[in-house]
């Protein structure tokens, strides 16, 4: 996809964004330029009329103007500036606040899409809205880049360990030092601590570490968490008997994939073990990570490995509780 191609999805973005928002807001109503200033201020709560001449590069006239329509509207408020008595702030009205709960926002949403599951429909909107974070810059690109994810519950953290790893553990198969690498809130780092391993823990998302430590110290399990890159595990320093990768795999492009591989060489010794749990290329095309094929895991692992199995799981999210397609795969560093 190109530049201009981009602009254009947007722009149908943007119509199917006005089609889904509710009667009551009155959005639809009011020129587009309005609806440019309006959509800024949702963006920038608390911001001047200054800041938002900035912004869109509309004429302070026109945006002071339309403030005042808002706020006729009651859809937005102002107040001077207390720090600086010539500027005045305008922020958004808690009185037409869209109620999410009430599905005032979703079923308009699902007509404009042609979405009519609930579930895909709650998937298009969890994808949506990270897309929306990420573009808004509270996801930025790199290891850190799921952070702001975690102010939530994320569709893949479930709060307690995925089955296809809870049956690894069972059978015994989870030994000597383990590595839960891209570990979220650390379930499957705190699985192998309650069997009494030496487990650690690594993400690029310090919200994510931060409420790991909180459940070890909660469950009162010597689990170690660090923030950390996965493409830097050389540097790391530490070496693993037994390397633990859920849904982290998949995100990855594919010059990407290659640096993770040589990055978990650094952390495997010959061998050790990784455990690899991803989509499977035989759950529906759609939105959400990419859909991995058998053939793209061995190519992947195919110098200095050996792919012991590739077996067909089930990966729970909170979106699909039952579990999506999956593939989990034992590789052996040799």
């Amino acid at each position: 996809m190109n530049g201009f191609e981009l602009y254009l999805l947007g722009r149908k973005l943007m119509k199917v964004g006005g089609d889904a928002m509710p009667k009551a807001v009155g959005f639809q109503s009011v020129p587009g330029s309005v609806q440019l200033i309006l959509a800024d201020v949702f963006d920038h709560p608390g911001t001047s009329i200054t800041d938002i001449v900035d912004r869109t590069g509309l004429p302070q006239s026109l945006v002071s103007t339309s403030v005042s329509r808002l706020r006729e509207r009651e859809v937005v408020t102002t107040e001077t500036d207390p720090a600086d008595r010539r500027r005045t702030l305008v922020t958004p009205s808690r009185r037409r606040t869209v109620d999410r709960s009430a599905g005032s926002i979703d079923e308009p949403l699902a007509a404009a899409t042609g979405v009519d599951d609930p579930e895909r429909l709650r998937e298009l909107v969890a994808t949506l809205e990270f897309l929306a974070r990420r573009l808004a810059g509270a996801l930025p690109l790199g290891s850190s880049g799921f952070n702001s994810a975690y102010s939530g519950t994320p569709p893949w953290d479930i709060g307690r360990p995925q089955p296809a790893f809870q049956q690894l553990a069972d059978a015994g198969l989870l030994r000597g030092r383990v590595l839960d690498v891209g570990c979220g809130t650390g379930e499957h780092a705190l699985l192998a601590a309650a069997l009494g391993l030496t487990a650690v823990g690594v993400d690029g998302a310090p919200a994510a570490i931060e409420i790991a430590r909180r459940k070890a110290s909660e469950r009162n399990l010597s689990a170690r968490f660090a923030v950390w890159n996965a493409f830097e595990l050389a540097e790391f320093g530490e070496q693993f008997d037994t390397v633990l990768d859920c849904g982290l795999f998949h995100v990855f492009e594919d010059n990407d994939r290659v640096r993770y591989v040589d990055s978990l060489r650094a952390a495997i010794p010959p061998g050790g073990r990784f455990f690899l749990l991803c989509f499977s290329d035989q759950h529906v095309p759609g939105l959400g990570p990419r859909r991995v094929s058998q053939q793209e895991i061995r190519a992947s692992f195919a110098e200095g490995w050996e792919v012991e199995s590739i077996d067909e799981a089930g990966l729970e999210t909170t979106i699909q509780p039952d579990g999506v397609p999956a593939w989990r795969a034992s590789i052996i560093r040799t």
